[in-house]
This record gives C-alpha cells, structure tokens and sequence, in this order.
C-alpha cells in the first residue's frame, strides 16, 4: 500500500487531486494571481485530519499551505506542487455562548457567519471590514475593523486558539496554557501551526448602526479633505466611530474621480448625522443611514468580489496630512484617467488609537501599537486575455502613490515598512520583511520558532528564521 493511499485511507474529511472533478474549484481564491495547483487538497474534518496531513507532508517534503477564506492576495493560503490544509469546509461553524460573552469560531469560518452568529444576542467582536474575509488570516495577522476604536485589535479579543504543531501534536494555546505560543499567534501569523479554533470576546452592540458612503465628486473632494483635518482636530474619532477616506472613481462608464469616505457611527442614524455633520454640510452623493449591525462588513463587498487580480500596498503614517491627501487625489486622477481597465482606490484608516495603544508593543507578537494612520492602495482588474502581464505595471502604479502618501513623513522607507501586514504586495512575504514587520519581537518570534517549528513546514506568510545554537550559544 502507498503512502498516499494509507494517508487517503486514515482521512476522515475530503482529499481533492487533479483528476478530481472539483479540482478546479478547490484551488480557487479571492483573487487570480493567488490561485497555485496544488498536488493535495486536503479538506480536513478535524484536528485528526490536520495532524495526519502535516505528517504526511513532512514525510513526502510536500510545501504545505493552510486555507481558511482564501483571501491572501500573494498566495499564502496557496500551494504549487504541494499540500493544502483547507479549514473551510467542514471547520467552519461558529458557536456562542451569550452567558460568557464568548464566540468559538471555526478555522475555516469566514467573518459574516461571526458577525450573523453574534448580533442575536446583541453581541460583536472585531471582525474585518468585508465579511467573506477568513477569520483565521486575519486575527493571526492581527486584525482590524469597525469596532477596533473601541475594542482594539482582533487578537486583543483572542482568548484562546486550539492548534496543531509542525510535530502533528493538538495543543490548547490562552493565557495559562501554552503561553508563549499564544503570545506569537497574536500577530506572528501561521507561522507557529493550524489553528483549527478560536474563541474570541465578545461585547454588547447594538443591533442598528448608522454607516455608509458620502461620495464627494469635482470640488467637493479637496472641500472633504478639508473637512476631515478638522474633523480630527475636535477630537474625533471616538470609540464610536471609524472612517475611511480613499480617492477612487464612480464605476464606468462615467469613472468621475470622487472622495468616498465611509462613516460608521456605532448609534442611532440621528446621533450619527450630527458627528458627521460637516461632512453631510457639503452636500455628498449621501448613501448613508441606520443598517443592522450585521451589514456593516457588507459596506464594500460590492467592490471586493471574487475572482479578480488584487494587489494591496500600504504605509503605517504619522498621522493624516491634508497636504498629502490633496496630493494625493491630484496624483490618483492623473494615474487613473486612462486606465478604465483599473479598478483603485487609494486613502486612509482612520480610528481612535486609545483602546489599540493600550497595549504595550511587547505583550503579543503584533508590534505596531503607537498611534498612526493605516494607509493603503488597492487595484483591481478582471481576469481576461493579457490580464496576469498588467501585473508589473499595476505594482509600479502602487508604488507611485504609496510614494505620495509616505512623502511628509520622516523616514518614507520605514513608513512602507511598517505597513499594516494585510496591506501587501504579493513580492512582499520575504524574511527581512518579516524582520521589519515584526522589529524587537522578532528575536523572540525566532526562539519559538525554533521551539515549535524548527524545520520551517510553516512558512508561507511573513517567515520566520528559526534561532541557531553554534557551540551552545543561542544565535538570532
């Protein structure tokens, strides 16, 4: 008997091969250029599953990939030639316990089924900011959304993960267990293992928010801009609040240049129209008012389909500069206007930093903790003839307005550097990245690299080197 007929006979969940029928659709992802062709897909049941092909992997020197929504933009949930643990078809569930205000959320659940799940007991954690999002990818990457002004991070909402090791061994992971592992998991991304469970806090929402898109076209977009500075300057945002602002065009075929700022205000529409008063005062294209909760994450879904090309670029800035976002929007329509094959958006992230900077840069894995201004460019593009050569000029693109973004600050380079880890380019995933990425905690990162995966089997997103002992000494 061959190992892979042992292997596929010990499988308790589902195995996908190239002759299989629904090859094709097991390695599909969120955006083309991440899709690999993968030797094995691996549909695991359960922590069982994961372990037998982890150690089937290891025993073939197959490169193992971990797919939970599939939405890495470089193909780190992807596997040419290899092995993909994929998490989303049967480790998907999501169960609450209201009485502890506590979520325990599948590995392969994606964060419209926590966002649904939580919201009938008037409970939310921080999620993302598009609900077909994997809830794995995101926490271990340290995570984001609406709620994070007053709740900080995902993984400050983590309260436990169940994993398994590059070993095959299942472990639990929290404060008291496992410690240190729950220390990396939170920002250290997959590097550490599979996790198949998170349990995350929950809190009280409400079941109504005012959110949406005021568009600001012509004039109106350096006047939004304007508003903005002084927007920050009362003091806002709250813990109530979160706002985006992204130069992008309207869809064709007008492809009017506009300002979109997406405002959320977690209360009444009538609370929410007099914090965002300004902005309304200037008259916007208004797609704004009172919407479940459980819509929020639905905000930009309409834009960020499956299967098209997808590439990300951000900055970690100093703070918003109504100088730099002039330039900046002066810059995008000229970059834009004869390139209707694109689809970009380009702004900032703006929330309140209290809740996030709380949190000393040492307690997990995540570094970035010092209030600043998440910035990003996005651009899209369908999948058609000739699409996947557009990609070398589509990273140029970016870069030329990542460059405007990062032009005030002091130190442009390491602005780039410490962007958000959601925000990558698909030539980004490198280990001097990672050491950047991660700063003074990387030579922890390192030691329990060295702990938990010495051979490297996780390796797909921002690696990590293990330390080196030469002569009984420990080398970072």
């Amino acid at each position: 008997m061959s190992s892979f007929t042992q292997f596929q006979s010990s499988f308790k969940g589902d195995i996908v091969t190239p002759d299989h029928p629904e090859y094709e659709k097991a390695i599909l992802r969120w955006a083309v250029q991440a899709v690999r062709r993968a030797k094995i897909v691996a549909f695991v049941r359960d922590e069982d599953d994961v372990s037998r092909a982890i150690k089937y992997a290891t025993a073939e020197k197959l490169p193992l990939a971990i797919r939970g929504g599939g939405h890495s933009t470089p193909g780190a949930s992807s596997s040419e030639g290899g092995l993909v643990i994929d998490l989303s078809r049967f480790l998907n569930g999501v169960r609450i316990d209201s009485e502890k205000r506590l979520a325990y959320v599948g590995g392969g659940a994606l964060w419209g089924a926590v966002d649904n799940a939580a919201i009938k007991f008037g409970l939310a954690t921080v999620g993302g900011t598009v609900n077909h999002t994997g809830v794995g990818g995101l926490t271990l990457g340290g995570g984001f959304g609406y709620l994070s002004s007053a709740h900080g991070h995902t993984i400050d909402n983590l309260v436990q993960a169940k994993m398994v090791l590059a070993n095959g061994s299942i472990v639990t992971a929290n404060e008291t267990e496992n410690e240190d592992l729950f220390w990396a998991i939170r920002g250290g991304g997959s590097n550490f293992g599979v996790c198949t469970e998170f349990v995350f806090r929950l809190h009280e929402q409400r079941k109504a928010v005012y959110a949406g898109i005021l568009a600001f076209p012509g004039p109106l977009a350096v006047e939004a801009m304007k508003v903005t500075e002084k927007w920050l300057a009362r003091g806002f945002p709250s813990q109530k609040e979160t706002l985006f602002q992204v130069a992008t065009r309207l869809p064709t075929p007008e492809r009017t240049p506009i300002v979109a700022v997406i405002v959320f205000h977690n209360g009444s529409e009538e609370e929410g129209r007099k914090v965002y008063k300004d902005f309304l005062d200037l008259n916007p294209i208004d797609h704004t008012k009172e919407i479940p909760y459980e819509l929020l994450n639905t905000l930009q879904n309409a834009g960020a389909y499956h299967g098209q090309y997808n590439y990300e670029k951000g900055a970690s800035i100093g703070g918003y500069d109504v100088v730099v976002a002039e330039k900046l929007y002066e810059r995008f329509v000229a970059e834009t206007e004869a390139r209707s094959d694109l689809r970009v958006m380009c702004g900032f992230v703006l929330m309140n930093h209290d809740k996030i900077s709380s949190v000393p840069s040492g307690a997990t894995a995540f570094n970035n903790r010092v209030p600043h201004v998440w910035a990003i460019t996005n651009v899209m593009w369908d999948d058609e003839p000739g699409a996947a050569e557009k990609g070398q000029g589509v990273r140029e693109l970016a870069r030329r307005l990542v460059d405007v973004l990062v032009s005030r600050e002091v130190n442009p380079e390491d602005a780039k550097d410490k962007a958000y880890a959601g925000f990558i380019g698909d030539e980004d995933l490198s280990v001097s990245r990672s050491q950047t990425l991660f700063g003074d905690n990387y030579p922890r990162l390192q030691q329990l690299k060295k702990k938990y995966d010495p051979e490297l089997l996780f390796n797909k997103w921002y690696p990590i080197e293990p330390a080196r002992c030469i002569h009984g000494e420990l080398k970072i």
